[in-house]
């Protein structure tokens, strides 16, 4: 009956081939592994097959910010342009570090210069050394020969203790200003440092002992016009007359109470530059004679300021030698007790003459009788010479013959 059936009814042998192998190669394709590369061929394989069948991608390892595989070269991350633009100490030039070291005090500059090396080579140039005021700084050893060294051209440390400055090097000293009035030092090591100095031109070294080596040091001092010697010793009148015609550019000289002998008054005398304006010479009762006077009056023409009190042998008849000097406007004879309190009134024919200094002349109330007989004249207004010195006594400020020091020791 098979024979007799029609061919439509008959089933199809392709169709179940077909359908057969499919079915096979699908149970086949389950058990079997995927291969890399089968069925890529082609075109309109789906993409979730083609990831299904690609192998595996090796992901990337995590690890530390900041670490670093060592075997791994990688280029550094771009500075973005806010961090590219912020500033540091480091890319800061020099000169803009000076501006900021220049108005730092004394104390704050000494800490900057420990911090590195470049600001400690900073800290220390000479153009923020230029004046220093160690007043107040009780013992000065090695701070000063620093400060020396620095580069200091004016430099203010009266009444201090001075030991040994410890300089690192032989060269000359840029010091111009220096005030050591009253200081606790040893000869020895003011021969040190004055033997280092060749610019000097305002010295006050009031009070203290000297030697014939300073004196001949200071000699070489050429530009030197101020000088305070008040009450110092330990030199020969022969080093005070080399060192007065060493330094002829000498405007403001004091000599007071120095214990001088004839030989030292007559040295003054005689050696003094003649282009001096103001003159201390006081204190030498029994050495300073009418000679003296008159041959310093003779070879000082230009004396604005002169001081001779505390001079006995001094009379009244040194007032036409006086008078002979025309721009005299300041005279000091306290305590010549030679002169009579009525010979005063003789200082009305000085035309120039501004203050008179007679302490220890007249009584206080006879002062008012004076000063109606000399109106034009001041007197008594000034018990402390301000010739030479570095600081008038009255005055309270911390100044050096008028000039300001910018670094200020604040103890």
């Amino acid at each position: 009956m098979s024979a007799e059936r029609p061919l439509q009814e008959l089933p199809c042998l392709s169709e179940n081939l077909d359908g057969s192998l499919l079915c096979m190669s699908q149970s086949k394709a389950k058990k079997r592994p995927c291969v890399y590369g089968e069925g890529l061929q082609s075109e309109n394989t789906p993409h979730e097959l083609i990831q299904h069948w690609s192998p595996p991608r090796k992901q990337p390892r995590p690890c530390a910010k900041g670490k670093e595989n060592g075997f791994v070269l990688a280029r550094r991350p771009r500075r973005s342009r806010d961090a590219a633009g912020v500033l540091c100490w480091d890319t800061l030039p020099d000169e803009l570090l000076l501006g900021i070291f220049s108005r730092l005090s004394l104390q704050d500059l000494l800490r900057t210069s420990r911090v590195c090396k470049r600001w400690h080579r900073l800290a220390f140039d000479e153009s923020l050394w230029h004046s220093a005021d160690l007043v107040g700084k009780a013992q000065l050893n090695g701070e000063l020969g620093q400060v020396l060294t620095a580069g200091v051209s004016r430099l203010r440390c009266p009444h201090s203790c001075i030991g040994d400055p410890c300089f690192k090097n032989t060269q000359p000293l840029r010091i111009q200003h220096l005030d050591l009035s009253s200081c606790t030092v040893e000869t020895s090591v003011l021969e040190d440092i004055l033997s280092r100095c060749r610019r000097l031109q305002n010295l006050s070294v009031e009070g203290l002992v000297l030697s014939d080596p300073i004196l001949q040091s200071l000699s070489k001092n050429t530009e030197l016009v101020r000088l305070n010697l008040c009450g110092c010793t330990g030199f020969s009148a022969d080093s005070l007359t080399e060192m007065l015609q060493s330094c002829n550019k000498v405007e403001e000289l004091n000599v007071s109470w120095c214990n001088f002998s004839s030989e030292h008054v007559q040295a003054v005398v005689n050696s003094v530059p003649s282009t001096i304006t103001q003159l201390n010479i006081s204190g030498y009762r029994q050495n300073l004679t009418m000679e003296d006077v008159k041959a310093l009056v003779e070879r000082c023409p230009n004396l604005t300021h002169l001081d001779l009190s505390d001079s006995v042998l001094v009379t009244v008849d040194s007032f036409p030698f006086l008078q002979q000097l025309s721009s005299l406007s300041h005279l000091a004879l306290s305590r010549c007790y030679q002169i009579h309190p009525a010979a005063l009134i003789e200082f009305e024919k000085y035309e120039t003459l501004q203050n008179l200094e007679v302490f220890g002349l007249i009584q206080d109330n006879s002062l008012p009788i004076l000063s109606k007989g000399l109106p034009r004249i001041q007197i008594n207004t000034q018990p402390f010479s301000t010739v030479a010195r570095p600081t008038a006594a009255a005055r309270k400020d911390r100044t050096l013959w008028g000039m300001h020091c910018r670094l200020v020791y604040k103890p």
